[in-house]
Order: structure tokens, then sequence, then C-alpha cells
């Protein structure tokens, strides 16, 4: 598999891809590429429907570019804990990035999201992420708002009193509970149509088959987050052989 940057032909063929149709699993597997680099490579120039080759090619270098200038004079990155590559950590956080904009959550919203999933600490004041991610604090301010209104993250205050912000685990808990309860309105919704119109029609069978899948699949996405919400709260265990055993902080 090819690694480095993707060059400009590579991008002339994904635009193809996305031109034909094609899912962005198809298109990696053509270039011999991994689906994260595909996704990653369109989200951030434009998205599937304005994805331009040219473009991209030139906005990637323009933004290697600024790296290289800014890099020197800037405030340095905080040094890699663990003896970990910065730069697979950079390119880690982007493809979490792109995925959280993929759910639908805005772009500087998922890069604070992501700084606070992967920061050891687990927790980030407005400050250090305006370090981390090189943005104003005043978008900063306004990701963490939003991010807060969605239940995403909470505020909490350090022994120095500086507010720092927290992204909880229940928050996978809580989006999985949402989701199935969404599901049980969407299957009402499909069932109020079977006696509107007519339950011996085809349109009816169509829509009582819809909302008995959405009952049974929201009854165990519900049966499922209750059993596993305990996972969300256990620390690995290192065993002698080097690997992690779940270990739980509640009892």
């Amino acid at each position: 598999m090819p690694g480095g940057r993707l060059t400009q032909q590579e991008r002339q063929q994904i635009a193809l891809g996305l031109a034909d149709g094609l899912a962005y699993a198809e298109i990696a597997r053509r270039l011999d590429r991994p689906t994260s680099t595909i996704t990653r490579e369109v989200m951030r120039n434009g998205g599937p429907t304005a994805y331009r080759a040219d473009l991209a090619h030139r906005a990637t270098e323009r933004r290697a570019h600024r790296r290289r200038q800014v890099a020197p004079r800037g405030p340095q990155a905080p040094p890699q804990a663990h003896g970990r590559d910065a730069e697979a950590v950079r390119e880690y956080e982007e493809s979490f990035t792109t995925l959280l904009m993929q759910q639908g959550l805005p772009k500087m919203m998922s890069r604070v999201l992501t700084c606070l999933y992967t920061t050891d600490a687990g927790s980030l004041t407005a400050s250090e992420l305006v370090q981390r991610l090189q943005v104003s604090p005043a978008s900063i301010s306004k990701a963490v708002t939003f991010l807060e209104s969605q239940g995403l993250i909470r505020r909490e205050r350090d022994e120095r009193r500086r507010e720092r912000y927290v992204a909880d685990d229940d928050v996978f808990y809580q989006g999985m509970v949402a989701a199935a309860r969404s599901h049980a309105q969407l299957a009402e919704t499909a069932r109020q149509g079977v006696s509107i119109l007519g339950p011996d029609t085809p349109a009816a069978a169509r829509l009582e088959n819809i909302a008995r899948f959405l009952d049974f699949v929201g009854e165990r996405m519900i049966r499922a987050a209750e059993q596993a919400r305990e996972i969300l709260y256990t620390k690995p265990e290192a065993t002698s052989g080097g690997t992690a055993t779940p270990r739980s902080d509640h009892g």
C-alpha cells in the first residue's frame, strides 16, 4: 500500500470516482489507499458534491507551505507523551475529526471534540485548546458553547479555579438512547400510516414492515446500551502478557 501524500493524479481519480457515484471504500480500493485517507481528502476539500481535484491539490500545497512557514515562529506544539509519533497522532486526529463531520458536526466543533477525546488529561482549558488548534479564543468559545448545548461536553473548575471542558464518556450511551427513541417515533409515525392508507394495501404493508423493523432495532439498541454502559467507565489493566483487561471503576 503506497504511503505519503496523495498525488494530483490520485486526486483526479477521486474526482472521477465521485462523479461516478462510487463509495469512498471503492475509490480507496482502486487507489490502494486506506478508506480514511479518501474520506478525509474529500471532506476537507468541499465534500462529495463540490470536490475538485485541481483545487484540492492547490489547497493541500498551500496548507503544507503555511505549516512550514508558521512552525518555526508560532507556539510550538506540546511534545508527544509516551513516545508517540507526532505525525501519526496528527493524521489520526484529522481522521477522527473527519468522521465527526460526517456525522453532522461542524468542523470547529469536531476539532475541539477530537482534542478532548484524545488528550490524556481528559479535559482542557480554553487556552490549551487555542494552543493545540492554533485558532482564536472566539472560535473556541463558540465551539464549546455549541458542544455544551448539545450535551456533548460539560464544564468544571480545577483546583486553580480555571474552567475546564470535559467530554463525558456517557455521551455515547446517551446518543444510542436518543437514536433508539428517534427510531420509536419513526415507527409510530409509520404505523399511523397503516390505518390511513388501509391495512390491506401495498403501501400500508411497507409501512408496517418499516415499523416492525424499527421496533426491533430500537428495542435491542436500548438493551445493548444498558448492558454495555459499564464499559464506558472501565480502565484497562495491563496483564503480565502485555494485554489489557477491562477493570470497572464503579464498584
